[in-house]
C-alpha cells in the first residue's frame, strides 16, 4: 500500500469561495477538528492578504502541533518573508509558493516571459528553502500549461530546493486520462524521485475527485482538498469524497491515507455552522440522504443485508446514531465534556456564558442537540464588541403585508425606541433599527436555516448588509426568525462600527449575542 498525504485547503482556498469567509476563531476551530481527523498537512491562509489572515495563520502554527502547518505565498520575497513570519512557530511548517506556468496566464495575467516566469519561480524556491525546510512549488493552471515548459519548471525547482511539487488543473479543466498523463510524464524529470508530487483540482466540470484519484494512479502522493469540497468557483476536490474513495478501494487502487475517517462527519458539519452554508442533501458521504433509503425495494434489502445497499456503513464516517445529548438537568461539567467531544475547547469565561445560554435554552425547548451547542459556540460568543444591543421587539400588527414593529435597542446603557412600518417584519425592523442608530444599512442577502427539527427548533439567521457601498456579515439565533433578523442586524451594525474604529475592511459573519434572543421580550400580539 501506498501513503497518500492529505493537504486539507479549507481555510485558504476553501475560504476564498464568496459566502465562506472565516474570522481567526472560527478558523482555529476548523483546524482543531483537521488535526483530529489526522489530516497530514493544514493550509491555514495567506499571510499576506489581510492582518487577520496572518494573525489566523500565526495563531494555527503556535497551537495545532501534531500537523503540518503551511500558507501561501507570491514569488516576491515580501509576500515569502511575511509567510514565514507568520509560520516560524510551527512544530512542521512548510512555505507554500506558486507561480503560473500556462501561456494564458503569463501573457495575459503576469505580462512576463517563459524564461522570465523560470527565474521568478526558482528565486522564490531559493529565497523560501533559506527560510524554511519543506518547500512546496505549484504550478498554477499546469493543466493547461505546455508540458515541455512546465517540466523544465518542475526540474528548475527541484534543483533550487523545492521539496514538493505540485501540479493544479486550476480551472478544472483536464480529463481524468489527460490529468493523469501530465503525471505519467514527470518520470523523466531529474530529481523527481526526491520529491513529494501533488494534485490540486477544481470542480469547474465535476471531475475533481476523479482527477485527483487519476493523479495518484499515475505517481502523486499528495491530494490537495477541501472539507465538503468548498473553495474558488465551482469548489474543489472534496476531501470526505477522495478519502473515503481510498479507503472503501483500497483493494483496487493499493493506496492509504493516515485520516481518522470517523472524524469526516464531525468535520463537515463543523463546516456548515461556521460558515452558515449547509451541505447539499445529496451530496457523497456527508450529505444527510447519503445513508438514507426510501425507495421499498432497497429498504427491504437493507433490513435484510446492509451490504446490499450500502458500500460504508454510517459510523465510519461519524455519522452518529442518536444526536440526543443534553436537558435541563445537565450540569456544567457534562457540558464541558460534551464540547470536547465536539471538538471546541472552552475557556473559563467561554465555557460559563455558553452554560448560561444552554440553561436559558433548555428551559425553552426542552432538548438541547449538537447543533444547539455548536451555534451557542460559533454565535453566542461575540468576537467584535457590542455597542448596539436588542432589548425587546414587538411586532404591532401586519396587514395587507404592511407590518408594523417596534424595537428596543441598548447602546451606552441608554435604551432607545422607535416604531416602524415596512413590506413585511424584516423590512420595518430594518427601518426601526436605522432610525435609532442613524444609518442606511440596505440588506443585500438574507438566509434562515433551522438548527434542528421540531417546532421549537433553534433557527440561525445570516445577512449581509450594504452601508454605503461597504458590505458587512451578520448572523444570529434565534428559536424566533423575526428576532433573529433583527439580532443579525445589529450584529452586522455592530461589525460595521467595529471595523470602522479599526480602519479595517469587511470580513465575514461574527458571533451575534444570543442572550439578548433568550431574554428578549418577544410578544406576538396581533392587530385583529
Amino acid at each position: 500500500m501506498h501513503h497518500v498525504a492529505i493537504f486539507d485547503t479549507t481555510l485558504r482556498d476553501g475560504e476564498q469561495a464568496p459566502g465562506f469567509s472565516m474570522n481567526v476563531k472560527d478558523k482555529l476551530l476548523l483546524a482543531r477538528q483537521l488535526e483530529r481527523l489526522n489530516v497530514d498537512v493544514i493550509e491555514a491562509g495567506f499571510p499576506i492578504a489581510s492582518d487577520g489572515d496572518f494573525e489566523a495563520v500565526r495563531k494555527i502554527a503556535d497551537e495545532i502541533r501534531e500537523v503540518s502547518i503551511t500558507a501561501l505565498a507570491r514569488t516576491n520575497p515580501g509576500d515569502i518573508r511575511r509567510c514565514w513570519e507568520a509560520l516560524e512557530g510551527a512544530a512542521k511548517p512548510r512555505i507554500h509558493t506558486f507561480l503560473a506556468t500556462s501561456d494564458i496566464h503569463l501573457h495575459h495575467k503576469l505580462r512576463v516571459s517563459r524564461s522570465e516566469a523560470l527565474d521568478m519561480a526558482t528565486a522564490a524556491v531559493e529565497l523560501a528553502r533559506s527560510l524554511c525546510d519543506e518547500v512546496q512549488f505549484s504550478a498554477e493552471d499546469a493543466g493547461r500549461s505546455d508540458r515541455e515548459y512546465l517540466y523544465e519548471v518542475v526540474a528548475a525547482v527541484i534543483e533550487a530546493g523545492a521539496t514538493v511539487v505540485n501540479l493544479p488543473d486550476t480551472v478544472g479543466y483536464c480529463m481524468p486520462d489527460e490529468y493523469g498523463a501530465l503525471f505519467a510524464g514527470l518520470a523523466d524529470v531529474k530529481g523527481i524521485e526526491d520529491v513529494t508530487v501533488s494534485t490540486h483540482c477544481h470542480e469547474d466540470l465535476g471531475l475533481a475527485v476523479a482527477n485527483s484519484l487519476a493523479g495518484v494512479l499515475n505517481g502523486a502522493r499528495q491530494i490537495e482538498c477541501a472539507v465538503n469540497g468548498i473553495g474558488e468557483r465551482a469548489g474543489n476536490a472534496a476531501l470526505e469524497e477522495v478519502v473515503m474513495a481510498i479507503h472503501v478501494r483500497s483493494d483496487l487502487l493499493g493506496l492509504t491515507t493516515g485520516v481518522n475517517t470517523r472524524e469526516i462527519h464531525r468535520a463537515s458539519q463543523l463546516l456548515a455552522s461556521v460558515t452558515g452554508t449547509d451541505v447539499q442533501p445529496n451530496k457523497a458521504i456527508v450529505g444527510r440522504n447519503a445513508f438514507a433509503h426510501e425507495a421499498g425495494i432497497h429498504q427491504d434489502g437493507v433490513l435484510k443485508y446492509v451490504g446490499t445497499y450500502e458500500i460504508m456503513t454510517p459510523e465510519s464516517v461519524g455519522v452518529p446514531a442518536n444526536r440526543l445529548v443534553l436537558g435541563k438537568h445537565s450540569g456544567r461539567h457534562a457540558l464541558a465534556a460534551r464540547y470536547r467531544e465536539l471538538g471546541c475547547d472552552l475557556g473559563e469565561e467561554d465555557l460559563a456564558r455558553a452554560y448560561m445560554l444552554f440553561s436559558k435554552l433548555a428551559d425553552r425547548k426542552g432538548t438541547v442537540y449538537d447543533e444547539d451547542l455548536l451555534t451557542i459556540v460559533h454565535v453566542g460568543l461575540p468576537t467584535v464588541p457590542r455597542t448596539y444591543a436588542l432589548k425587546h421587539f414587538h411586532l404591532v400588527g401586519q396587514a395587507d403585508a404592511v407590518c408594523a414593529v417596534t424595537v428596543g435597542v441598548e447602546a451606552e446603557d441608554v435604551l432607545y425606541t422607535e416604531s416602524a412600518t415596512g413590506d413585511g417584519p424584516v423590512d420595518a425592523m430594518v427601518r426601526a433599527v436605522n432610525q435609532i442608530v442613524g444609518t442606511e444599512g440596505r440588506i443585500l442577502e438574507y438566509s434562515a436555516k433551522s438548527v434542528t427539527q421540531g417546532s421549537d427548533a433553534v433557527g440561525e439567521v445570516f445577512v449581509k448588509v450594504d452601508f454605503g457601498g461597504r458590505h458587512v456579515a451578520g448572523r444570529a439565533a434565534s428559536t424566533d426568525l423575526n428576532i433573529g433578523a433583527a439580532l443579525s442586524y445589529l450584529d452586522a451594525i455592530n461589525r460595521a462600527t467595529w471595523l470602522e474604529s479599526r480602519g479595517g475592511a469587511a470580513a465575514g459573519p461574527v458571533a451575534a449575542v444570543w442572550d439578548q434572543d433568550l431574554g428578549v421580550a418577544a410578544d406576538r400580539q396581533s392587530a385583529r
